[in-house]
């Protein structure tokens, strides 16, 4: 399909979604988990990632799992890229919402609204024992909390724990009430999240911007290219 059509399908929809994975983030300089030599599919421990990311490492063997975390999945120096900017933009036009698989702030960075992070986020950061919620820069300091000792978490959903209900009932809001749905940056392989695609409605389009190709149930459009070049393009 040539861009302009593209581009049509931007200005002809009502209520865009976009379903988005890790693929958006790496021009921001953070890793996709599981592509070559990402966290998932390279050896440098003794475990595989799923279980230092899991609530039983939290559980089990709290100064393990928070060590990984700060190694492994902090960038607090990323800056959104043009996919996300975009995006955003499209979101504050309350033309559009976001799903996303990605916990790394970088859509709350460039200030998206109508914003579903079905994984949560990195930067929201609690006390188990109390609840009470502290910065990055604190947690960064200690695994501890200070007021009541209680250990800090990340609010992610991690391997053996399940999707928060309410956003997955948004997201699936968000999903159905798109007349234009966008994939990008995902290989929607990864369930629940890949599941949405079966409330959409009927009659809405699928858009898909990915490097790699994808195989989707239904009809869908596939634009095998690299996501910033489309975004560069793109005119909100």
């Amino acid at each position: 399909m040539e861009f302009n059509e593209l581009q049509q399908l931007f200005d002809d929809a009502k209520q865009i979604t976009f379903l988005t994975g890790a693929g958006v983030s790496t021009p921001s300089g953070i890793p996709d988990y599981r592509s070559k030599g990402g966290l998932y599919t390279t050896d440098k421990t003794d475990k595989p990632a799923e279980y230092y990311l899991s609530h039983d490492c939290l559980v089990n063997e709290p100064e393990v799992f928070y060590q990984y975390v700060m190694n492994n999945m902090y960038y607090p120096n990323a800056q959104p890229n043009v996919i996300q900017k975009k995006q955003s933009i499209l979101t504050r036009q309350n033309r559009a919402s976001i799903v996303t698989q990605n916990v790394d702030n970088l859509y709350e960075k460039a200030d998206a609204r109508h914003l579903n992070e079905f994984h949560g986020n990195l930067y929201d950061i609690y006390c188990q024992k109390c609840g009470k919620h502290v910065d990055y820069q604190t947690y960064a300091q200690s695994m501890y909390h200070q007021n009541c000792g209680g250990i800090l978490r990340p609010n992610i959903v991690l391997y053996g724990e399940g999707i928060n209900q309410e956003t997955v009932i948004k997201s699936v809001q968000a999903v159905q009430n798109a007349d234009l749905l966008v994939v990008v940056g995902s290989s929607m392989r990864v369930y629940p999240f890949a599941g949405l695609l079966d409330y959409r409605n009927p009659e809405a389009k699928i858009l898909v911007i990915n490097q790699e190709k994808l195989a989707l149930p239904g009809d869908f459009i596939m634009q095998q290219m690299d996501a910033v070049d489309f975004f560069d393009k793109l005119k909100v």
